[in-house]
């Protein structure tokens, strides 16, 4: 497999281990240019299919790699992003290496909190003053925050927040606290992801 495919991208830091990675890879490894790294497993292709298991792989090695070292920043690819060589692969992070070195800077410290509140099936629910207490409750703690699409008509609130590490158990005591306050709605909450939400890298592979 000489294939390079790339979870995310790290500053200053060499990230290699053993784990299960996309396609049937067994170990995830660093190609570095500069001070900038990608973290990659080797690949049989340069477009992948995206199977709910490999995406499932693509996420869970973003965490191990944000949990190695005790906090490694990793700028977080979507997936899919697959290089025919690692002299193609570093091309790419010398071109986009002031992109990469401002979404680390906008991305240190933090992860991604997913909350999801959806309506009980036939509730007659004041939705303007659901998203009026959320949006009260969790902006202040967070950094930033997304809509994400209400892909249901019963969804009330959709968001991503972009949360500090030393804020999570904050954000996790207010979202406790909102389900306890509100049994009209049901509070679907998750992560933490890499903050896929709040980084506009965009590379790809010169096919």
């Amino acid at each position: 497999m000489s294939n390079r495919y790339v979870y995310g991208v790290v500053e200053g830091d060499t990230v290699e281990f053993e784990t299960e990675a996309v396609a049937g890879a067994d170990r995830v490894y660093t190609i570095s240019h500069r001070r900038l790294g990608a973290v990659v497993s080797d690949i049989d292709t340069t477009d992948p299919e995206e199977t709910d298991e490999d995406a499932q792989r693509h996420d869970e090695v973003l965490r191990e790699i944000m949990a190695d070292g005790g906090g490694t920043t990793v700028v977080p690819m979507q997936f899919g992003m697959a290089f025919e060589s690692d002299r193609e692969l570093k091309n790419v992070l010398r071109g986009a290496r002031p992109a990469f070195r401002r979404a680390m800077n906008d991305i240190d410290g933090t992860v991604e909190l997913g909350l999801k509140l959806v309506s009980e099936a036939d509730a007659d629910i004041d939705r303007e003053a659901i998203e009026a207490d959320a949006a009260d409750r969790f902006e202040p703690i967070a950094d930033q925050s997304v809509a994400n699409d209400l892909f249901s008509d019963r969804l009330v609130l959709n968001r991503s927040y972009l949360v500090a590490e030393d804020e999570r158990e904050t954000f996790d005591e207010a979202v406790a606290d909102f389900e306890a306050d509100h049994d009209d709605v049901i509070v679907q909450y998750t992560g933490p992801f890499a903050p896929y939400s709040f980084v506009d890298v965009k590379i790809g592979a010169q096919q």
